[in-house]
């Protein structure tokens, strides 16, 4: 064995002495080249186009993976099945909803992994309904019937058509009417002879869709516990009457039904609140026991991603999920078969109108594709495991929605003239839903660039993924590294990259 070895050496080493110099050279550099596929979507219209060519610059942008470093373990990126969705879908002509279906839910198209619902009505609802609507604590009327001609089916398409499969979040926005202290949709508390009650809906409803195929991974307690100015389907709560409520009540419902698995994420609204709820929600082991974390929102600004909350949560329950729950760009009418304006500082939100003068400078005009991948880089790089967008499909209105808050979706559609419109936002969205897949854990880096944002997570698989956001003006040149291999190459000027490296 000791013979063969050697002279498999003696032959390998006389082989490379008759090998020119330069072609020692070549063969060197290819074995220390790191095997990358880089796919971009850019303001110059790449859609996330697989990118050929690469450059090489000795003033590139030096990025070290650190695999060794790991962090949180990732659950998934999606979107979120509304009434407002799955009814423009069924408007759609069939080949257009299963191009949309396709698309979000397909291997080949952005592969969702973790998506969100309502229970009850919300604001994306065409009215205002409950499963129950007349007084009866033990909820024997309980119906979804209000979900089975739009909804459960957009639901169950979605379930034919992802391989791997998808988790579902869902939230009710209000009890209903009859259970709250206004007896109305909008406001108002829960009554405390209703918390049991109250508690077993949410049985009910995941009994009741389960027996449509549709298992439910999570639930918030309620969406938007600060309300939302007293607009829509709303329900308030303080940080201890939450915690009180699934402590006393929802937890040992569930565990009673059979019902332990679910998750059961608290607060559910804005980052700058963060720090109040966690601080209640795993006050002690008992409060703690039935959490299984914490939801957010990225309405309190559109830059600040509060990095700083995001820290103190994960802190507070490093063991606990950290799952942003809603983000759109709100308060806008879709700009249609326009891709420019999703690359433009044009865009206002809610806070642009209504925000308190000494929180104005949290709401200045932005880029909707900047705002998106800033947001999910930011909380990834923060600890945050699961990141889900709001509407999948809305009208060229920003609709359907009964309250008329319109706002903008990935994927717009015309259903009077059966057109659809991939908006750049849905390619941004892919650039980390397909490609950074449950259970992949986020690894560590070394990024000098501070222009530069990137995030970086190995898949179960073995491959690494690194997502790149360029805000810049100008093409930046970078050479990724690996241990020993590195690769050179450029991002161009406002872009959002995804490199693949595969094992």
């Amino acid at each position: 064995m000791k013979l063969k070895i050697t002279a498999l050496a003696t032959l390998n080493l006389l082989m490379m002495n008759c090998q020119s110099p330069q072609q020692q050279e070549k063969e060197s550099k290819e074995n220390k080249n790191l095997a990358v596929e880089i796919y971009e979507t850019s303001a110059k219209g790449n859609k996330l186009t697989k990118i050929e060519e690469r450059s090489a610059s000795d003033s590139a942008i030096k990025i070290i993976l650190r695999p060794e470093e790991k962090f949180q373990k990732i659950t998934g990126f999606g979107g979120s099945f509304t009434e407002s969705s799955a009814y423009l879908l069924n408007k759609l002509g069939k080949e257009n909803r299963e191009k949309i279906l396709q698309a979000y839910f397909g291997e080949e198209g952005a592969n969702y992994s973790l998506t969100r619902t309502h229970i009850n009505s919300c604001d994306f609802s065409l009215s205002n309904y409950s499963y129950t609507p007349t007084p009866d604590e033990e909820l024997k009327d309980f119906s979804i019937k209000e979900d089975m001609d739009d909804l459960i089916p957009m639901i169950k398409d979605a379930q034919k058509i992802s391989k791997e499969g998808f988790k579902i979040v869902s939230s009710p926005w209000t009890a209903p009417p009859w259970m709250k202290d206004n007896n109305n949709w909008v406001g108002g508390k829960l009554l405390p002879k209703y918390n049991e009650a109250w508690a077993l809906f949410y049985a009910k409803y995941l009994s009741e869709y389960k027996k449509q195929g549709i298992d439910i991974w999570g639930i918030t307690v309620i969406n938007e516990p600060h309300g939302n100015g007293n607009n829509w389907e709303s329900m308030l709560f303080s940080p201890k009457e939450m915690t009180d409520f699934v402590q006393d009540f929802l937890g040992p419902r569930l565990e009673k039904e059979g019902y332990e698995h679910i998750k059961i994420l608290g607060y559910d609204q804005n980052r700058a609140g963060l720090q109040e709820w966690v601080d209640e929600m795993f006050r002690d082991e008992k409060s703690s026991k039935y959490f299984a974390g914490t939801a957010i929102h990225w309405y309190e600004s559109t830059y600040d991603y509060f990095p700083d909350a995001l820290q103190y949560a994960h802190k507070k329950a490093p063991e606990k999920h950290l799952i942003q729950t809603e983000a759109c760009v709100d308060a806008e009418v879709p700009k249609w078969q326009d891709d420019d304006w999703y690359w433009s500082k044009e865009a206002t939100d809610w806070g642009w109108d209504w925000a308190a003068e000494e929180e104005k400078y949290l709401h200045p005009k932005y880029v909707p594709t900047y705002r998106y991948a800033r947001d999910i880089i930011g909380c990834l790089n923060n600890h945050v495991d699961g990141w889900i967008d709001w509407n999948m499909v809305l009208d060229t209105k920003g609709g359907p929605n009964w309250f008329k808050n319109w706002c903008v979706a990935p994927v717009i559609v015309d259903p009077d003239k059966d057109e659809v419109y991939f908006t750049p936002l849905y390619y941004v969205m892919a650039h980390f839903s397909k490609f950074i897949r449950p259970d992949a854990v986020r690894i560590g880096f070394e990024n000098p660039d501070k222009d530069l944002m990137a995030t970086a997570a190995q898949n179960p698989d073995g491959s690494i993924a690194v997502v790149l956001l360029n805000q810049s003006e100008k093409v930046q040149n970078i050479s990724l590294q690996l241990g020993e291999k590195k690769v050179n190459f450029s991002i161009d000027a406002k872009a959002v990259q995804t490199l693949v490296i595969n094992p």
